[in-house]
């Protein structure tokens, strides 16, 4: 099923024209939408059966054919982390998402690499594999969630005093993470093991657009359910 939704702001006038290509439950294209939230931008949400890609997500991302896709006044613009980037840059009203400062900047590119090259890469390990493959899978996103502890450590959020791009970009900690270890039955997330992360969490969720971005939890539990009973059906 696609459908449509217009979100509207007072703080953006003109005729400009901005589409979000995207899936409920993709920790991408949520990570999208809260910046273009958290900008006060206007702009319509082009929900996809990634099952029964259309023909318009083709058309704007011909190369990988993949959600996120942003569409501002008719240019397509694809992959979550330049998508953040291009929002930054050409709206500049606040929040700023990333720093004007060089190292800054780089050290922010950094840690959102991380998030997704390792973090989100190694979960989908712990997804979709069993026995001793898991429980390696298991230990090593531990170990990467401790470095992403040790560097929220002692801040109020990762690029300082407000929200910006690694904290958009570590948003699926907030609602997406503890969904699926509780849809898998495993306890690698908890405030015990990350008191650092979870209190960042806490601020996170007194942001209204934040809070207003969570993921409807029983539909979400549900979808992953059904995505790992076919998993363990074609592994058998």
């Amino acid at each position: 099923m696609k459908w449509r939704t217009i979100f509207s702001s007072k703080t953006m006038g003109g005729d400009e024209e901005v589409k979000v290509f995207g899936m409920w439950a993709s920790p991408y294209s949520r990570r999208v939408e809260l910046a273009l939230k958290l900008k006060g931008i206007p702009y319509e949400y082009i929900e996809e059966d990634l099952s029964n890609k259309s023909a318009l997500l083709i058309k704007h991302n011909p190369v990988h054919q993949k959600i996120p896709v942003l569409v501002h006044n008719g240019k397509s613009i694809p992959e979550s982390l330049v998508i953040l980037e291009y929002i930054d840059e050409t709206w500049r009203n606040n929040p700023i998402l990333l720093s004007q400062d060089p190292y800054d900047r780089a050290m922010a590119r950094f840690w959102a690499k991380f998030i997704d090259e390792k973090i989100l890469s190694t979960t989908r390990k712990v997804s979709f594999t069993t026995g001793k493959e898991q429980e390696h899978a298991i230990e090593e996103v531990t170990e990467q969630l401790k470095l992403l502890e040790n560097e929220v450590k002692g801040k109020a959020y990762f690029g300082g005093e407000g929200i910006g791009y690694v904290d958009i970009v570590a948003n699926f900690l907030v609602f997406w993470f503890g969904n699926l270890q509780e849809a898998l039955g495993i306890n690698i997330f908890s405030q015990h093991k990350f008191p650092f992360i979870f209190e960042w969490i806490q601020k996170q969720l007194k942001i209204d657009m934040v809070d207003e971005s969570r993921i409807p939890k029983d539909k979400h539990l549900t979808y992953i359910r059904t995505r790992l009973a076919a998993f363990k059906s074609a592994s058998k």
